[in-house]
C-alpha cells in the first residue's frame, strides 16, 4: 500500500483534472459524491444523524447499479475505519467509522488516506 501525503493528492488531482477526468463534485444529501469520466466515490460517515448513511445508499440503489463487490472493511493504521462496497459503473460508497455529517472533519486522516487510495484507484 502506498502512503500519500496532502501535497501529492493535491498534485494528483490537478494531474488527473488536467488530464480531462472532467471532475463534478455534486451535493446530494449532505453527502459529497465525487464524479470523474473514470470512476466516481461517494462517503458517508456512519454517526451522521443529518444525512444517515441509509439514505445515502438508498439513493445509489435508485441509481440501478448492480454490486460488484460487496460490503467489506477499509482499514487505516490496522484498524477497521469503515466499510466500502462497489457498483457498476465504477462508483465506490464508503462509510467512515466514527464519521459525523462532515466525515472528514471528524476523521480526517482516515479521510485523506481513503480518498488517496481512491483517486490513484487502489482498493480502499
Amino acid at each position: 500500500m502506498r502512503t500519500l501525503k496532502n501535497s501529492s493528492i493535491s498534485k494528483l488531482i490537478f494531474q488527473q483534472s488536467d488530464a480531462a477526468l472532467m471532475d463534478m463534485f455534486s451535493l446530494h444529501t449532505g453527502q459529497m459524491t465525487i464524479m470523474s469520466a473514470k470512476h466516481s466515490m461517494c462517503e458517508s460517515g456512519d454517526h451522521d444523524m443529518e444525512a444517515p448513511f441509509l439514505g445515502t445508499q438508498a439513493w445509489i440503489r435508485s441509481l440501478n447499479y448492480s454490486i460488484v463487490d460487496d460490503w467489506q472493511p477499509w482499514h487505516f493504521q490496522g484498524q477497521v475505519a469503515g466499510y466500502t462496497r462497489t457498483y457498476s459503473s465504477q462508483l465506490t460508497f464508503a462509510t467512515v467509522k466514527g464519521g459525523g455529517h462532515t466525515a472528514p472533519a471528524y476523521r480526517p486522516a482516515e479521510c485523506v488516506a481513503m480518498f488517496g487510495r481512491w483517486i490513484i484507484q487502489e482498493h480502499l
